[in-house]
């Protein structure tokens, strides 16, 4: 059997955002896209994971309705780094899947950020990668 590595199921690039940019930022992208993290990086850096369910907590749920007052606009403009998760728990490209599968079994993450040597963001995994990769092996 061969071996898969992370690079082999990664998805990228990567999005990313900056610390002091507002959850109206975070947002707009979740809004947008398929995206259900965003990767927060301090001059290139990984600092951080937002998560779409991150952005929803933060935000008023009377944003945009007839109950919205300007304190619920206001959410929109926390920052990043107020709502990320600090420290995640990362991998290198050239990691086994194996790894991946340990790392979301021992801990409540749904993502996993790939890095470089560097600590800059080349990839992502979630647990939806791993699900596609046993279903493309099992077709």
């Amino acid at each position: 059997m061969t071996q898969v590595f992370v690079e082999d199921i990664m998805s990228k690039p990567v999005v990313t955002v900056e610390m002091d940019d507002t959850l109206q930022t975070a947002n707009d992208i979740f809004s947008h896209t398929h995206f259900h993290h965003l990767l927060v990086v301090d001059k290139g850096v990984l600092v951080g994971v937002i998560s779409d369910r991150d952005v929803l907590k933060a935000l008023s749920p009377n944003i945009d309705t007839a109950a919205e007052k300007p304190t619920d606009r206001a959410t929109l403009n926390k920052r990043a780094h107020q709502i990320m998760s600090r420290h995640p728990i990362t991998l290198k490209a050239k990691d086994r899947i194996k790894r991946v599968v340990e790392i979301f079994d021992d801990n409540r993450i749904s993502c996993i950020p790939i890095v470089d040597e560097n600590h800059k963001p080349v990839g992502i995994v979630s647990w939806r990668d791993i699900i596609k990769t046993i279903r493309a092996r099992y077709q």
